[in-house]
């Protein structure tokens, strides 16, 4: 991810959040094998540390012009990040899901469950951002955003820079 889309993903949290806030919806879980797996070593055509150049000449990368940055074919459902040329994190959108099943819209308890050493990072005051849970396994780890109830957004790839995703602001692009 460019430093100049930081600014940007601050905004469109900001966004999201606020349209969101007030009474969240019950979403239910959505089964397992309907949902899309992405592990800690990123998805099975494209791994955390590739390259976009390695990535866009295996036809796995393409510049979308209608999202905010290049997006990953067969994908539509995950935003890819890179920092120096590097693919570092993957935001993920329904319908994907990590290993254990925990996707947007899992209750917070089953991910506590799931991942019983998941680090509490609240959002700081005033700033309509959600809090989040961050579940490292070395250096990766996934980031799963939250309503206090619900998940409502993960960020899945390397633990320092998905803390500094949440430190600075986030947003999918």
């Amino acid at each position: 991810m460019k430093l100049r889309q930081f600014g940007f993903i601050a905004a469109l949290l900001a966004a999201t959040s606020a349209a969101g806030s007030g009474v969240h919806p019950q979403w239910p879980a959505r089964p397992v094998g309907a949902a899309q797996v992405v592990s800690l070593e990123g998805l099975r055509n494209a791994e955390f540390g590739d390259t976009e150049a390695d990535l866009t000449r295996r036809g796995v990368l393409r510049a979308d012009e209608a999202a905010c940055g290049p997006a990953l074919v067969g994908h539509g459902a995950v935003s890819p990040i890179f920092v120096d040329d590097r693919l570092v994190l993957l935001w993920l959108d329904d319908p994907m899901s990590t290993p254990e099943g925990i996707s947007a819209g899992t209750p917070v308890g089953e991910v506590r469950a799931a991942y019983p050493g998941a680090v509490d990072l609240p959002a700081p005051p005033g700033s309509h951002r959600f809090d989040g849970l961050l579940a490292r396994d070395g250096d990766r780890a996934y980031l799963f955003l939250h309503d206090g109830v619900t998940v409502r957004e993960i960020i899945a790839g390397y633990a320092d820079w998905a803390r500094r995703l949440f430190e600075e602001g986030y947003g999918p692009c």
